[in-house]
């Protein structure tokens, strides 16, 4: 992906509660006389901490109803309502509320009355003008990123755990040709497997790919782009994953499609591409390096491009460089991840000595895009229990759901950008070819 998502970008529920007003407050489900009521119960910290959470999370559209009948809301009529079944699992989501509140959902300890999605986009729409962490918090989060290294090892431990899953439970919900990154909508109205066929031609377009060329990929998934760029433009194409199942479906596909003579699908790391080539790409790679890792990157695109070499690079970013990727993330779906800042991306090829040709920011496609995949995945959801069980199915709901969300509310973003070497001049007058039919369309 792809892909990630939930930011801890705003603080923890106050350990203390704020005064008890003593008129009665319409953002609570009880009755006139629960403000005097509610300092003699030991259910009055939980709904004093719930309103204060809600305060602090922006005042988004949504309710919390606690185990005790307590329901509790913002000033903004709710879209849904978080249910809190017990108050150990109230009291662990507040403790840590980016962690607890993904495992409390995905084991059925909390449920969403509602629609989830809504949910979620109200939170990060409520966050839109929160200040990004301070430097301690940063500075923790490095510090615990520590453990999580994407080293040789940790790389491909990191990967495992999220792409070698099952071919068949991603055969379920992405387009037919396997691609597990943003799509490029030529409408909105557009398939999603017409609008992967347009990112894969775009990004052709974008590196003014010629026949015969030379191309090397880094993370090439199950290997569609590859293909595409032998296919449709005659590249020759070298592409490095680090993932055993994706590898051999990318070669069996090269295979069946007479491919095989024009791509090569290597099982290894980034870190050990070798040779020198007319083009690096990768897309949706990125976010999988880590920025304790960039220089490595930076270092495999310098000496992998002769002196009249060009690129493209597609992750998914953030706003602010530094913040870290959701804890429930971080550790049920994409061990390892952090999605660049825009400043990072320009930084990691500047330092390489290329200059940036041009820069794109196609988060409206992702969000379409994930629309898509949640449906698809909803779909075939009753089948995904059968390969699994419900709380895999509930995790990865909140996961689809949560990165769709935070792509609309503007939390994380999908950036393409194109350099190449100083010398080369190689360079269009204007954008017009790249909003030209390409390949997918037919010609």
């Amino acid at each position: 992906m792809s892909h990630s998502t939930l930011h801890d970008t705003q603080p923890s529920a106050p350990a203390g509660p704020p005064d008890q007003p003593d008129a009665p407050d319409t953002r609570t489900g009880t009755t006139a006389e629960a403000p005097s009521r509610l300092r003699q119960t030991p259910y009055a910290i939980e709904n004093r901490v719930a309103r204060r959470l809600i305060s602090a999370l922006g005042d988004p559209a949504i309710a919390i109803a606690l185990y005790d009948g307590q329901l509790i809301s913002g000033p903004a009529p709710p879209v849904a309502t978080v249910v809190v079944h017990d108050r150990p699992t109230w009291l662990r989501i507040l403790a840590n509320p980016y962690l607890q509140f993904g495992e409390a959902y995905s084991e059925g300890r909390i449920e969403v009355q509602g629609d989830l999605r809504r949910l979620l986009e109200s939170i990060y729409h409520a966050q839109n003008n929160r200040r990004p962490p301070g430097w301690l918090r940063r500075l923790r989060w490095r510090l615990g990123n520590m453990l999580r290294s994407n080293t040789l090892r940790g790389s491909r431990a990191h990967i495992h755990h999220h792409y070698d899953i099952s071919d068949d439970f991603y055969r379920l919900w992405l387009d037919r040709d396997m691609l597990y990154t943003c799509a490029y909508f030529p409408t909105p109205e557009a398939s999603l497997e017409d609008a992967q066929q347009a990112k894969m031609d775009y990004v052709c377009r974008k590196l003014r790919l010629k026949p015969g060329e030379t191309v090397v990929e880094a993370g090439c998934g199950w290997g569609a782009l590859a293909r595409y760029m032998a296919r449709h433009y005659g590249a020759r194409v070298k592409a490095y994953n680090i993932s055993h199942a994706q590898i051999a479906y990318a070669r069996r596909r090269a295979a069946e499609e007479g491919l095989d003579s024009q791509v090569e699908f290597i099982e290894d790391d980034y870190r050990n591409i070798s040779g020198r080539f007319d083009v690096f790409v990768s897309v949706g790679m990125l976010e999988h390096v880590g920025p304790d890792h960039y220089h490595q990157l930076t270092h495999v695109i310098d000496r992998s491009l002769d002196e009249r070499g060009r690129g493209l690079l597609h992750s998914i970013g953030q706003m602010y460089a530094g913040v870290p990727i959701n804890a429930w993330i971080r550790r049920r779906i994409f061990p390892g991840a952090y999605p660049p800042a825009a400043s990072e991306m320009t930084r990691l090829v500047e330092a390489a000595g290329f200059s940036l040709l041009d820069m794109e920011n196609l988060r409206l496609h992702y969000a379409k895009t994930l629309e898509h995949w949640l449906n698809r995945f909803e779909a075939s959801a009753d089948a995904v229990a059968g390969m699994f069980d419900q709380r895999f199915v509930r995790m990865w709901r909140l996961y689809l759901a949560g990165s769709l969300a935070s792509f609309v509310g503007g939390a994380l973003h999908l950036f393409q950008i194109v350099f190449a070497r100083p010398a080369c001049n190689e360079i269009p007058w204007t954008r017009a070819d790249l909003y030209t039919p390409g390949k997918a369309a037919g010609e």
